[in-house]
């Protein structure tokens, strides 16, 4: 049996994220892209825009490979009237190829980092606190995997909240019903179980 490869295994899960959430943007006007579904103003390309820092910083300045991307966005430390959330969120003139772009151009800077360093190479996230903020790329690599993967999470609510579509990835939906009836039996078999819970 051939032994397991951490690292490639770990890519994968991170290049899957990646495309599970360009996935949610696929067929959606540029309000819907942008517009605010959650109290806190969640939205799909404002995860995108989010991600792309994401990605720079933690596989770019982190490991000594620095990239030469402006993402004035991110200055909120620096400056005190910057918005702490700019990065959520896409700016009537940041367009949406704009911002894929920039995260696809985050992505081979980061797969650049992962393939040339080894798993147990150290980092610095300069914006960690002093003392916790050594990290292997092994680390790193767990931390934005799961990150992304909690933002495809997002995306997927999101997207279902706008238009209906769920699922897994543009290939696999992973879903067990493929009609919308079903979804509203089984929806209503989730309110009525709700209902009599709390009846109780």
């Amino acid at each position: 049996m051939t032994p397991p490869d951490a690292k490639a295994d770990l890519h994968q899960y991170l290049r899957d994220a990646r495309e599970a959430l360009l996935w949610k943007l696929d067929g959606l006007s540029e309000y819907d892209i942008r517009r605010p579904v959650t109290p806190t103003g969640t939205n799909l390309l404002g995860l995108v825009k989010h991600l792309a820092g994401v990605e720079f910083g933690y596989f770019g300045p982190t490991f000594g490979r620095p990239h030469d991307e402006p993402m004035p966005w991110l200055d909120s430390d620096t400056d005190p009237d910057a918005d702490p959330n700019a990065d959520m969120w896409a700016t009537a003139d940041e367009s949406r190829a704009q911002l894929v772009a920039l995260y696809r151009r985050a992505w081979a800077h980061a797969d650049a980092t992962i393939e040339a360093l080894p798993l147990d190479a150290i980092g610095t996230v300069s914006w960690w606190p002093a003392g916790r903020n050594e990290l292997t790329l092994h680390r790193v690599l767990v931390h934005v995997t799961a990150e992304s993967h909690r933002h495809a999470g997002h995306a997927d609510i999101v997207r279902e909240t706008i238009d209906g579509t769920a699922g897994l990835l543009r290939s696999i939906d992973n879903l067990p019903y493929a009609d919308a009836s079903r979804w509203a039996e089984h929806r209503a078999r989730v309110q009525r179980a709700a209902e009599q819970a709390s009846d109780g």
